[in-house]
């Protein structure tokens, strides 16, 4: 079982604090020099102690490493492990607001939280896809149906069948906001998506019934076919436009 380090309760002088409050100290120089991305997956070697010196998970206890992407941890580790290249073991030190709060779910530590991370591996997250030229508004040669949908064959599928509504799909997709943000991409995660049609947002439930499998579309879905304009927190607003390739229809 790893030991608790010496300065466990508080971060040193000598520690180097980011404007977030995320503390933290290189315990043993690295050999590279390529720093992961948000979006990277990194194969680390990690210890994790609170403030009072108990050890509440560990990796190099369990004898094995762990991947993850970066952008689906705290947010302590989101921008900590940014800073570190391969080789290289750091200290952390992550205030609570950056961890699991001082509220935090069932069997998660509260508060500030101790790491040691040593870094073994990156991943490169695939590059997001190009903003559409067109995603400010449909063209002119969009089709357009009668609830306000709009959409564009990218390119033509090689099946003939049409899902269903109640048929689960398995797709890629990206997704941005008219001012060319993206939100949300299968692409990025490079990882399919598979869902029912009728467990979406309007829009998809209605659009990727037009599609057959192979196909790739480019959507305009109308605010009251996706979240609104007022929508539940992290949903985005308004017009949002997604492309869409058709995989599987299960």
């Amino acid at each position: 079982m790893p030991a608790a380090p010496a300065d466990v309760n508080a971060p040193p002088a000598d520690a180097i604090t980011s404007p977030s409050g995320l503390a933290s100290k290189v315990i043993q120089a690295g050999d590279g020099g390529e720093k992961p991305a948000a979006a990277d997956t990194v194969t680390v070697h990690y210890s994790g102690w609170t403030t009072d010196g108990k050890l509440f998970d560990s990796s190099v206890d369990r004898g094995k490493t762990i991947s993850f992407a970066l952008n689906q941890v705290i947010a302590g580790w989101t921008e900590g492990l940014q800073l570190m290249v391969i080789g290289e073991k750091r200290r952390f030190w992550i205030p609570g607001n950056l961890a699991y709060g001082e509220n935090p779910r069932s069997g998660a530590p509260k508060g500030m939280l101790v790491f040691d991370v040593e870094l073994f591996g990156i991943e490169k997250a695939p590059e997001p896809p190009p903003v559409p030229e067109d995603v400010a508004a449909p063209p002119a040669d969009a089709e357009v149906t009668a609830s306000g949908l709009a959409s564009k064959v990218l390119s033509p599928g090689n099946g003939s069948r049409h899902p269903k509504p109640t048929d689960q799909v398995e797709v890629h997709y990206s997704g941005w906001t008219t001012d060319g943000e993206l939100f949300d991409s299968s692409v990025v995660r490079d990882e399919p998506a598979v869902f029912p049609l009728n467990r979406v947002i309007a829009g998809w439930t209605e659009g990727v019934q037009l599609m057959v499998g192979g196909e790739k579309r480019r959507f305009w879905v109308p605010a009251h076919l996706a979240y609104g304009t007022n929508p539940p927190p992290g949903a985005p607003a308004g017009l949002l436009v997604f492309d869409v390739e058709l995989l599987d229809i299960l």
